[in-house]
């Protein structure tokens, strides 16, 4: 998939070409195990079953990345997920933000059937992340969701409550340091405020307190009819 990246850096703005054939979705991938089992019991609440691991990586065809403002979903049962989101290109690694969208309904049959079965909405911005990687922990991702025609805080956390992509990609790589060119992943999520559920409208941010900077991407979610 042919993604393009408007990366901000120390050496100022350039634009960032990046074919990503390799998509990968790195689940359960809190570092606290009481943030982790908080978020096993939002999902079993939804008839979802717990993971086999932890983390766990699912591989997700790359032509469901998408930079688009609206989307397209069948059924009303399908939420986004605010995650950051990691990839190799000419040699380095960047970061930018994703929305892990998953239909929650068919989650409860087959988590890796659900989140193949929508789009992952991706920021068309990007920052290096050797930039970032010292104060990483410091790093904020939030989301909003409309309802009630009012903007919701829906997500809001710390990258110190998660994996760092270092930990995540030696275990994606069997302890390689690097993404294999071409390569992305989502690094997982926070709880969800008011517990997970369905919107129009999905806002997402990387907050990057030191250099008071903030990656966003906001789409509409247009449902199609579910045709039994």
């Amino acid at each position: 998939m042919h993604i393009s990246f408007q990366v901000d850096s120390e050496q100022g703005s350039s634009r960032l070409d990046a074919d990503i054939h390799t998509l990968i979705v790195a689940g359960w991938a809190g570092r606290d195990h009481a943030a982790i089992e908080h978020h096993i019991e939002e999902l079993a609440a939804l008839g979802i079953s717990r993971p086999s691991a932890v983390p766990l990586y699912y591989r997700i065809a790359s032509n469901q990345l998408t930079q688009a403002g609206q989307v397209q979903v069948v059924g009303p049962d399908s939420s986004g997920e605010v995650e950051t989101f990691v990839f190799a290109a000419g040699g380095e690694l960047y970061v930018s933000i994703a929305s892990d969208h998953t239909d929650r309904k068919l989650e409860a049959h087959s988590v890796a059937l659900s989140k193949q079965a929508c789009v992952k909405p991706v920021a068309t911005g990007a920052w290096r992340l050797a930039e970032v990687a010292e104060y990483w922990d410091e790093l904020v991702i939030r989301s909003y969701i409309e309802e009630n025609g009012e903007t919701v805080l829906y997500q809001e956390g710390p990258l110190a409550s998660l994996r760092t992509p270092q930990d995540l990609i030696a275990g994606y790589t069997n302890g390689a340091a690097m993404l294999p060119a071409g390569s992305g992943m989502t690094c997982g999520t926070v709880a969800a405020i008011g517990g997970i559920r369905p919107a129009q409208s999905f806002t997402m941010e990387l907050f990057d307190p030191r250099r008071q900077r903030i990656l966003r991407h906001s789409y509409q979610v247009e449902v199609l009819p579910e045709i039994a």
